[in-house]
């Protein structure tokens, strides 16, 4: 039993060692990545400061439109969350975007902004309109047992689908709308005249029927009217070619024709990764065949060159589907209407598409070729491609599929900002003093530095030596949060705002809190009897349980804050749920560790009065409350026997 005990014993100790030695290459590794960063003159060993504490620059952006049209307050709100999109996209934090007077849009950025992020903030946000010539899964590595495949029909000579998908794999994106459609529900999208309605026949999800021809099968895919299908197998057949194995065959004959696709773009779509494509935009030129993904990044493609502007769009609405004697039906559509000469442009276009072979709804692949689908393009991603069951003779369309109404709402709000080719004109751009600045930043910093003295003072008055664990674990604490900061500074351009440091200075009382509920529970096992280093993992076992609940309290709130809140309270909750996952690492990693080892010291184990695990005082200490309305009092002074103290004297 005492070799087992032994035995065990040195096995924690061993753990422990292991464990600190692996906390110290850790914190090594970080500093030589930053130092790496600092040598190439990419990061400073300073953290980066926001808008309140350092100041910046301040754009006012006029919108300028083609033809002399005028900015609705809908779509100068919806310019402000595009520019609010590319900024973020730029790793740029804390910036402020408001409107001024319902017809300029003012930013604010702190530092000096580069070149690409003045870009971002007065391109021009053009919608277009382009040819499918390829698509693939947008991801390299598919989710273990997803298929990426979906099952759907196309209704007869209206346009509505009826579609479910199977085993389909879709990844959030943090950049793309909360509403916006699957990518399911993009390539089982069809269009077809508006008012049709009155000829729809739904069929059962997994089939449909085209009209003049047979009913598609889920290795067809689904069908347009009037044409046969054309498409890859559920078996995989055909597959995309081997990387790099596309070469054009000539000269392309027209934006569908897929020589238009390079041997180069090909390579370059067979290597795309939606899940790690960079966040700047894609140039988007309307004479070249460009590659893109799906909002969700669920779907990527290549797409040829324009067919139809965004500026021919007239106007875009959603709803519910209503057939031609009026009734409301529970199909959602999104009604597009073209103006001037995009009436002509587009009837020839669905006319164009009509005669090719429709996307595959049952494999995720397919190879380089001409398809029935018109893939709408904003800002270099994909918000929907749906195929078409007839021509659009008459300039208005209606696109209808697996949508939601929120999700089509979303969907034609995006069309009608697209369709105003909007830029913007910097009147004026002044840098900007911090609204707070250097004395308000000192003052938070002297706060800290007294909680910290505070809390110091407080353990050492308590625990003695093991304040020495106190002020290690705060210093561990403090040195990987001053690392990830300047890491994240440098990698996403973070900046710290005085709310962040006002999450950084209640980490103190968080950490403390960690290391006062560990050092209890370790003193009630001594009460209990327990030697210092039985009394060290029991103690561990129980208090590991509550600190965990405390932390994930806070870490809840930190992400219901970040998420709800305004930008002024975020920098707060980010610094908040990031302090909080480092304490319990330190907890973790260091804390623990560090306190089995030293309860092997004799100075601990021997119970110094200055140890701060005085085993006498605790045992002689006085009643203890256990809980549930019971006591603890110590063995020596509960009575021998009723009517008898413990020394043999009668109680009186």
């Amino acid at each position: 039993m005492a070799d087992r005990g032994a035995a065990r014993a040195a096995k924690a100790k061993d753990a422990a060692k292991r464990t600190l030695i692996a906390l110290f290459v850790m914190g090594a590794a970080l500093t030589a990545v930053l130092g790496f960063g600092v040598a190439r003159s990419d990061a400073t060993w300073a953290p980066r400061l926001g808008l309140d504490l350092q100041g910046g620059t301040q754009f006012i952006l006029e919108p300028v439109v083609e033809g002399g049209q005028r900015v609705s307050p809908q779509q100068l709100d919806q310019a402000r969350d595009i520019i609010v999109q590319r900024i973020d996209a730029q790793g740029t934090s804390g910036a402020e975007v408001t409107t001024l007077g319902g017809e300029n849009i003012v930013v604010a950025m702190a530092g000096r902004p580069t070149e690409a992020q003045r870009q971002a903030i007065t391109s021009a946000s053009q919608m277009q309109f382009r040819p499918v010539l390829a698509t693939a899964p947008g991801t390299t590595e598919p989710a273990p047992g997803s298929t990426g495949s979906s099952s759907g029909s196309a209704t007869s000579g209206s346009g509505a689908s009826s579609s479910s998908t199977s085993g389909s794999t879709t990844r959030s994106n943090p950049s793309a709308s909360n509403a916006s459609p699957t990518s399911a529900s993009r390539d089982e999208a069809r269009t077809a005249p508006a008012g049709s309605a009155a000829t729809t026949s739904t069929t059962p999800s997994g089939s449909g029927s085209s009209s003049g021809s047979a009913s598609s099968t889920p290795t067809s895919g689904g069908s347009a009217s009037g044409s046969a299908s054309s498409t890859p197998s559920a078996t995989g057949e055909p597959t995309a070619p081997a990387q790099g194995g596309w070469t054009p065959s000539g000269r392309p004959d027209g934006p569908t024709d897929p020589n238009n696709i390079s041997t180069g773009l090909y390579r370059e779509f067979t290597e795309l990764d939606c899940a790690q494509r960079s966040d700047e935009r894609p140039a988007t030129d309307p004479k070249k065949a460009i590659t893109a993904c799906s909002e969700d990044g669920a779907t990527k493609y290549v797409l040829g060159p324009q067919m139809v502007a965004g500026a021919d769009i007239k106007d875009a609405s959603a709803g519910y589907q209503t057939t031609q004697q009026g009734q409301v039906t529970n199909t959602v559509e999104i009604q597009l209407t073209f103006g001037g000469d995009g009436v002509q442009r587009y009837a020839q276009v669905s006319r164009d598409l009509l005669a090719l072979p429709s996307l595959s709804q049952a494999s995720p692949i397919n190879p380089p070729g001409s398809y029935n689908a018109l893939a709408t393009v904003y800002d270099g991603t994909v918000l929907v491609a749906p195929g078409f069951n007839e021509a659009i003779p008459n300039g208005t369309a209606s696109i209808t599929g697996n949508f939601t109404i929120e999700e089509a709402r979303a969907l034609a709000q995006s069309l009608k900002f697209g369709a105003l080719p909007i830029t913007f004109e910097t009147n004026q751009a002044v840098t900007i003093s911090p609204t707070l600045g250097s004395e308000q930043l000192r003052y938070g910093i002297i706060a800290g530095l007294i909680g910290l003295l505070l809390v110091i003072v407080y353990s050492v008055a308590q625990y003695r030596a093991l304040a020495l664990v106190t002020i290690g674990s705060m210093v561990v604490a403090f040195a990987f949060t001053y690392l990830f900061i300047a890491l994240l500074a440098w990698g996403y351009n973070f900046r710290l705002d005085m709310a962040g440091v006002t999450g950084l200075i209640i980490a103190i009382g968080v950490t403390a809190d960690s290391f006062i509920v560990y050092f209890e529970r370790v003193r009630d096992e001594l009460r209990e009897g327990r030697n210092l280093r039985a009394a060290v993992e029991a103690g561990w076992a129980r208090a590991k349980r509550t600190i965990l609940v405390a932390d994930g309290v806070n870490f809840i709130a930190a992400i219901v804050l970040y998420v709800l809140a305004s930008s002024g309270v975020r920098g707060f909750a980010f610094t908040l749920g990031l302090t909080t996952a480092i304490d319990l690492a330190v907890f973790w990693l260091f804390t623990h560790p560090l306190l089995t080892l030293l309860a092997r010291r004799r100075f601990f184990a021997s119970g110094h009065p200055w140890s701060g695990f005085e085993v006498e005082s605790l045992h002689n200490a006085g009643v203890r409350y256990k809980g549930r309305g019971q006591f603890d009092v110590p063995e020596e002074r509960k009575p021998a026997r009723p009517g008898v103290t413990s020394d043999g004297g009668a109680v009186v």
